[in-house]
């Protein structure tokens, strides 16, 4: 019987896959370029000779076996990460490791105070944030814990709505002094806005709107929230934003308030097989908790 490949060359595969060179691979996993060569060179030979890569001037280029074998080595890896955060806990007392997924916005502008309170009180159980917009699949167990701003909708989740964020136009005060404040909705458009890129927003925040929304309308383009939300406090032009966020910043004021706002839910969620593990809920209801007194404003 064939003997199947080590994970440590399925690591590497995956590095190789991500970085575009053996160079690149080796700084992420911390070893050296050779031994990621002859791990691709191992695995090539265990999986019947065939090339994984072929080299380019800009390095590294995945063939089609490579390709195909991606997104199992990937689901290899989840599993992985999953039975070593499930082993690092302990049956008796809290600790360990729990790995929590939210957006960008979320993860730098709500949770850190959440969780800085979290750590004060359960010091032995780490976290690993995934600062991402992408929806991880929490029933694969990508990833332990995730915050939605939106209702989940797979089963055999175990999930909790904290309530909903508020989200209307804001501006920098020296941007409104230089340009002046809009009063209605039309003449937004003549105002130097910031909006999105390639991911078009929500459609019910935009059935408020009396104007086809397209990229076009938007002097700066970008899907990253936190970005927008630089551009926003440096006094670029003006763009939709957490009420809560934009409260904590005297320079940016509500424009169009009570015209146009739209909500989002936010939901807590996690696998129904994770309830009766103590450190997962422990930070599950702590989440649910610091966001419904963030939403309230407490």
């Amino acid at each position: 019987m064939t003997k199947a490949p080590d994970w440590d060359l399925w690591r590497s595969f995956l590095a190789v896959m991500q970085a575009g060179s053996l160079s690149g691979a080796a700084r992420q996993l911390a070893i050296a370029q050779p031994t990621v060569g002859r791990h691709i060179e191992s695995l090539e030979a265990a999986l019947g000779g065939a090339a994984l890569f072929t080299r380019s001037p800009g390095g590294l280029l995945p063939t089609r076996a490579a390709l195909a074998l991606e997104p199992h080595a990937r689901t290899m890896a989840a599993a992985a990460d999953t039975l070593l955060r499930t082993a690092s806990g302990e049956a008796e007392g809290v600790r360990g490791a729990v790995r929590l997924t939210a957006s960008e916005i979320v993860s730098a502008e709500i949770l850190p105070a959440i969780l800085t309170e979290f750590r004060e009180s359960w010091p032995q159980v780490d976290i690993e944030l995934l600062a991402s917009n992408r929806l991880e699949d929490v029933l694969r167990r990508d990833v332990d814990i995730a915050v939605r701003m939106a209702r989940p909708t797979q089963d055999a989740l175990f999930a909790r709505k904290v309530g909903a964020v508020e989200l209307i136009f804001h501006a920098h005060r020296a941007y409104l002094q230089k340009h002046g404040e809009p009063r209605t909705l039309d003449e937004l458009r003549g105002h130097t806005l910031i909006g999105f890129d390639r991911i078009r927003p929500i459609s019910a925040a935009t059935m408020q709107l009396d104007f086809e929304v397209t990229r076009d309308l938007f002097a700066l383009r970008t899907d990253s929230e936190i970005t927008q939300l630089a551009f926003l406090r440096a006094g670029y032009g003006i763009c939709p934003c957490q009420r809560r966020i934009a409260e904590r910043d005297p320079n940016l004021v509500p424009v169009l308030d009570g015209q146009f706002s739209f909500q989002l839910e936010a939901w807590v969620v996690m696998h129904e097989d994770l309830k009766a593990d103590r450190r997962m809920r422990l930070l599950f209801d702590h989440l649910g908790e610091g966001l419904k007194a963030y939403i309230a404003g407490v």
